[in-house]
């Protein structure tokens, strides 16, 4: 059975790369002679049809439409990119808004890079030059390195170099997924920044970070104020915990501990941490004093 398969792999393979076989060979539009597989060629835009993994999921229609403007103008400059399915067949890789926007101006045909791929490096490629290319806002980019990582099975260091950042802003990037929906939100329709948001990432409490999140926009909260009030989140919470401990522990031995240090005439402190571990301070002024408090402790 997998041995039919990869032969009938290997057959479709050879027939889209084949000249005789290829749309782009003869130029039905122009009458020039085209080229096969991995040239630029004019294909006419209904036998064009959209990439299924497109990373992007919102387009700005007035920007959208002052595309198709200029294109109406000027032609398009940069040629998309396409993977042949066949016959009078094309998928986009890359390329969607001028795509759209070449519909918008009534284009018959348009410019495109002709390129043979199998869905995964079609996913890997249609993500990676829209990462590189379009104006992705970074819940969409995070969602591409995601789908990157999942779906093409690539590390972080491998995503690192294929879209040219650092590992370390990769992954800022991917802890922006798990913020709560409504900030995610807000970074998509930029209430706030990328700076804003990676400071509420460091809030461990997702019921804080809606907190700040609705006073960066109630209060135009710049980065800096953010980071102040995740720091005193971060550092508020354990010292209540601590102090509740504490006294609850004090109150318990109050007699006792107040018993002790007038038995060995030193102010005798009793500390505790969260988890309710602690220790007894017996503090001394010299030597001398440390020595009576060995002798009356039968030391």
């Amino acid at each position: 059975m997998s041995n039919k398969r990869n032969a009938l792999g290997k057959g479709l393979s050879a027939l889209l790369e084949n000249a005789n076989t290829d749309i782009t060979n003869t130029n039905r539009l122009s009458g020039e002679i085209g080229a096969v597989a991995g040239a630029v060629t004019n294909i006419p835009v209904s036998q064009i049809e959209a990439n299924p993994f497109q990373p992007r999921t919102h387009f700005e229609e007035q920007a959208l439409q002052e595309l198709a403007d200029s294109i109406k103008l000027h032609g398009i400059i940069q040629p998309v990119t396409v993977r042949k399915m066949g016959y009078d067949k094309f998928q986009l890789i890359s390329g969607e808004r001028r795509f759209r926007a070449s519909q918008l101006a009534g284009l018959e045909a348009i410019p495109a890079y002709v390129r043979i791929a199998n869905d995964q490096s079609m996913l890997e490629m249609a993500l990676v030059e829209n990462i590189q290319r379009e104006n992705l806002d970074a819940i969409e980019i995070a969602i591409s390195y995601k789908r990157l990582l999942d779906e093409c099975n690539l590390t972080q260091e491998q995503l690192s170099e294929k879209v040219s950042k650092q590992r370390s802003t990769v992954a800022n990037y991917l802890r922006l997924l798990k913020l709560p929906v409504e900030l995610q939100l807000g970074i998509r329709e930029k209430a706030i920044s990328m700076g804003h948001a990676r400071a509420l990432i460091n809030v461990d409490n997702e019921k804080d970070q809606l907190e700040i999140y609705n006073r960066i926009i109630r209060e135009d909260l710049s980065v800096r104020d953010v980071e102040e009030l995740a720091r005193d989140k971060k550092s508020i919470e354990p010292r209540v915990k601590h102090s509740n401990m504490q006294g609850e522990l004090e109150a318990k031995y109050k007699d006792k501990i107040k018993s002790l240090s007038k038995q060995y005439s030193s102010k005798i402190e009793l500390k505790s941490n969260v988890k309710g571990e602690g220790k007894l301070v017996i503090p001394f002024a010299s030597e001398e004093d440390l020595e009576k408090l060995l002798d009356a402790l039968d030391i």
